[in-house]
């Protein structure tokens, strides 16, 4: 990420994350092998993707939309995370009454976000509020799916940096849970430019030491990849998520080669380098809250209980 941060409060921030990943991957652990079969898609809609087990609808809700079997993660839109994130009454959503607009004047456009907006029940692809997780105040947004596959239009990317802003203003840190197939194509350029504008929201969290915190949730592709998503402190990702920025598809088509195993999803980008943390939904709430107090000034890292067990 960008920053005028002198060399040497650079060294100690990199030196704070490694102790900040190092000290959660004790909590976290190693993902259950399991995780990596959730690029298979059974033929059967009762199958579970990842083991072929026959879905128990009960048994995945009261697990959080997981599979009991092989912890699976099916994919969860932002009421149903609210629900486990944050602390019971705690979230003050704002910006909420923003809406998109036609500024190319798309054929058709409006018509799709009616119908995204009745299908999602959002105005638009992602909610933005301030909540308490653990009883840590921060600014938290999250993204949907089911809004026109989680798309980054004007809207969205101007929510997500308010968010970010907000974050700046009330010194709060910053969670942003990610889900989208990338820049909002209907509206042109002004998708493209929110790129920038995320990036540079980004930059000033961290000129200002606000921490920033992302989680990678299946699937986050496109120029939300490309942006804000990978500017994070700490980057975390829910088993399985497919991670990128074209899709697997389109690569194995573009350079005619068979792709590795697991190619694009969590564990693969965990192994190379662009994900600090794979994180099941169960530990999400305690990890974030972790991460919070690992951030806050003077903090040495050190191990709780849970972590010692």
């Amino acid at each position: 990420m960008p920053s005028e941060i002198p060399a040497g409060a650079a060294a100690l921030a990199a030196a704070a994350k490694a102790a900040a990943v190092k000290a959660m991957a004790r909590v976290v652990g190693k993902p259950a092998e399991s995780f990596k079969l959730n690029a298979a898609k059974p033929e059967n809609p009762s199958l579970c993707p990842g083991c072929g087990e026959r879905r128990d609808p009960g048994a995945i809700a009261k697990a959080l939309k997981t599979c009991p079997h092989c912890g699976f993660h099916y994919r969860m839109e932002p009421a149903e995370r609210l629900a486990y994130l944050a602390d019971p009454g705690s979230f003050e959503e704002f910006s909420a009454n923003l809406s998109s607009l036609n500024p190319i004047d798309l054929a058709g456009y409006e018509e799709k976000l009616s119908a995204a907006a009745e299908k999602a029940r959002m105005k638009d692809a992602v909610i933005t509020g301030i909540c308490s997780i653990e009883g840590r105040k921060a600014v938290l947004a999250l993204m949907s799916f089911e809004f026109m596959g989680g798309s980054m239009g004007s809207v969205v990317g101007e929510k997500v940096s308010r968010a970010m802003l907000r974050g700046l203003e009330e010194k709060l840190p910053v969670v942003i849970y990610t889900t989208s197939g990338g820049a909002r194509m209907q509206e042109g350029i002004f998708s493209l430019l929110q790129m920038a504008k995320t990036s540079s929201a980004a930059a000033e969290l961290d000129k200002a030491g606000i921490p920033f915190f992302t989680v990678l949730c299946d699937p986050t592709t496109g120029g939300v990849t490309a942006s804000f998503a990978m500017l994070a402190d700490i980057t975390m990702a829910e088993p399985g998520a497919l991670i990128g920025f074209a899709g697997p598809r389109v690569i194995e088509g573009t350079i005619r080669q068979a792709l590795p195993a697991g190619f694009q999803r969590a564990e693969f980008q965990q192994e190379r380098g662009f994900v600090d943390l794979i994180v099941r939904r169960q530990d999400q709430r305690h990890i974030i809250a972790r991460l919070i107090d690992l951030h806050q000034p003077g903090c040495i890292p050190a191990e709780s209980p849970e972590e010692r067990s």
